[in-house]
């Protein structure tokens, strides 16, 4: 979308909200750090917030927090932003006036990953999501911030610093995105996201004996019992979230190894997977695998293409570690490790020996209706390998699956009544694990037939266990903080 048109869609929704114009020219870049348009870091204001802000004071509020900015990162602006502040209803209504539905290779991504079932459509799904738990956001110089009542206007202060990082990160480095996959783009908004949750940590520390700030109580983050209680879909909401859960712990260990130039140096070499994010010390050297995909399919089944070459997506770390929640597999709290910058805990044994993954979707040649798909991850070890793939063994069964021992080792069928429901091929060679999904029994060899040359492994033995010897499972409904 071209900045013109974006700025027509945001003009028509802040008509009874409120908005505070930035300035044309640009700001002195002479002048001293933490000056910003005649206001200073350390400025009080006499005014009083209990009641909400006139648009004069919000403009006050808006220049003193970028001066604050500006001492706490190091860097000053160079131009000025636009605020503008919308309510909820009004921001839904804008995504609901754009919204579309998702291709036939994302809805099969997001189902295999056992996070949106084939009833419901990808695209849907995260308009959902965003319209009831985003709190604000920037684009091309503007802020856009998601209130209860824009006509009593109140701001929240950790809200606006993490916005107004963003426009600073914009200034000086850019905002755009290498990686066109689900992990790359987690990770590389985790450098993003985490920076603009570390600076307001570091503003916070400030506020009452240096700096007099707006109030700005924090709820604790939800359990997971209340995610699953939110009026969206609580696993890909655990997805979108990694960068902001991962990158903030992730940004303040490259602060403390090399203060605010190691955090430059990182806008330039993004982390490359949330491998990366989620184990800091794997950055820069640990790079993702990178998984190879050969087609096998018969005549009655193509591999999804981009401009004649078959598209792939690398699912991630965090995502597999979502998947693995929803999906009840994962037995402990999700605040339990979490530690002092980060809500919730992406880690666990079954997900932190991944190395790379690739997912290829395939559509029928007769129906482009039905959909399966080719999921191969490699992992740090074999051990890992078989510690993932009893996991994932451990979520067929959580979603009703079961063997169909005459399909050979490892095939497993969900019900027509049930979500998910189709026939999934789980097998080990050594560290990788390989996934197929498809509508029948009959349609996984027809995309992925078995290789013949395949020999028994110990790996492949654990594919003949039965589902009750995977690792332990409850309901997402059971996961709750201490």
């Amino acid at each position: 979308m071209s900045r013109v048109r974006l700025f027509a869609v945001l003009a028509l929704v802040v008509l009874s909200g409120c908005a505070v114009p930035g300035t044309s020219d640009g700001f002195d870049t002479d002048r001293d750090l933490g000056y910003v348009d005649d206001y200073a870091h350390d400025d009080v204001f006499s005014f009083d917030t209990s009641d909400g802000l006139s648009e004069s004071q919000l403009e006050a509020v808006k220049y003193r927090s970028m001066a604050r900015i500006e001492v706490v990162r190091g860097l000053k602006y160079e131009r000025d932003v636009d605020l503008e502040i919308v309510t909820r209803e009004e921001y839904r209504a804008q995504r609901g006036a754009t919204r579309g539905n998702g291709s036939a290779f994302r809805n099969e991504v997001w189902r295999g990953a056992f996070l949106v079932d084939g009833e419901t459509d990808v695209d849907r799904a995260f308009d959902d999501l965003y319209a009831d738990s985003i709190q604000g956001y920037y684009v091309n110089d503007r802020i856009v911030i998601i209130a209860d009542d824009a006509d009593e206007i109140r701001i929240d202060r950790r809200t606006l610093v993490h916005e107004l990082t963003h426009a600073l990160q914009d200034q000086h480095f850019g905002i755009g995105r290498e990686s066109e996959t689900i992990d790359g783009l987690r990770a590389e908004n985790g450098l993003l996201e985490g920076e603009a949750g570390y600076v307001p940590a570091r503003y916070d520390r400030r506020c009452g004996a240096a700096w007099q700030c707006l109030s700005d109580p924090q709820p604790p983050a939800a359990s997971g019992e209340a995610l699953t209680r939110r009026p969206f879909n609580a696993g890909l909401f655990l997805s979108i979230y990694a960068p902001y859960a991962a990158g903030p712990p992730f940004v303040a260990d490259l602060h403390d190894r090399g203060g605010w130039a190691a955090v430059d140096r990182a806008h330039d070499d993004p982390p490359r997977s949330t491998a990366q994010l989620l184990h800091s010390e794997r950055y820069p050297d640990t790079e993702p695998v990178s998984v190879e995909l050969t087609d096998r399919s018969s005549d009655g089944w193509d591999p999804v293409s981009d401009d004649g070459e078959p598209r792939t997506e690398t699912v991630g770390e965090a995502t597999l570690f979502a998947t693995l929640w929803a999906n009840g597999v994962v037995d402990r709290p999700l605040t339990r490790g979490a530690g002092e910058r980060s809500p919730y805990n992406y880690s666990h044994p079954a997900t932190a020996g991944w190395a790379g993954d690739g997912l290829q979707v395939y559509q029928a040649t007769d129906d482009t209706d039905r959909t399966g798909h080719v999921w191969r991850l490699a992992w740090d070890s074999s051990a890992d390998a078989r510690e993932f793939a009893d996991a994932y063994r451990g979520l067929l069964e959580n979603r009703g699956a079961e063997r169909v021992r005459t399909a050979g080792d490892g095939v497993y069928r969900i019900p027509d009544d049930e979500s998910f429901d189709g026939a999934y091929r789980v097998s080990v060679t050594d560290d990788r694990v390989e996934i197929v999904g498809a509508p029948t029994v009959d349609a996984l060899t027809a995309i992925r037939p078995r290789e013949t040359d395949t020999r028994p492994t110990p790996s492949l033995e654990a594919a003949d266990r039965p589902l009750s010897a995977a690792a332990p499972s409850v309901s997402p409904a059971t996961v709750a903080t201490p």
